[in-house]
């Protein structure tokens, strides 16, 4: 007999709903579809969407700050680059005035010592000459002097 009374509960509720029953359970699904929405929106969907969303700034922040830097380190290198330039240039004529002025005291340094050398040549020219000189007016007066004597003695014979 039980089986019987399972059969007929089966056939019966077969029978009175399919599928497809729209009685009042499909307006109640219907609203607890949407508090299901409405919960999970304002629990999950809005909390993932806003940590989301401050993700995105936080990487677009991120992003135009380092490009802010990477601007900032070109242009500064770019400066480096101009004032290390600027430094061997300056350096560089330091170094060309330095050796002009070198060569320059060089030059003068060598012009006063051959003055000097051609002062002395002509002092020592002229000492050889008055010495010459000297030597040659002693040698005509021995030469004199020797004549004389040749002469008183050969008068004296």
């Amino acid at each position: 007999m039980t089986e019987w009374t399972i059969l007929l509960a089966v056939e019966e509720t077969a029978k009175s709903g399919g599928l497809f029953d729209i009685d009042a359970t499909l307006p109640l699904m219907a609203v607890q579809f949407l508090i299901l929405t409405a919960v999970l929106n304002a629990i999950f969907y809005k909390p993932l969407g806003q940590a989301i969303d401050g993700r995105n700034d936080y990487v677009r922040k991120n992003l135009t700050e380092a490009r802010e830097r990477l601007a900032k380190a070109e242009r500064l290198a770019q400066q480096y680059e101009e004032e290390l330039a600027q430094a061997r240039k300056q350096a560089q004529s330091a170094i060309a005035s330095a050796q002009e002025d070198a060569r320059k005291i060089a030059q003068d340094k060598l012009a006063q010592a051959q003055a000097e050398a051609g002062a002395k040549r002509e002092q020592a020219a002229k000492e050889i000459e008055q010495q010459k000189q000297e030597t040659l007016s002693s040698l005509e007066q021995q030469v004199d002097d020797l004549s004389r004597q040749i002469l008183d003695k050969l008068l004296q014979v």
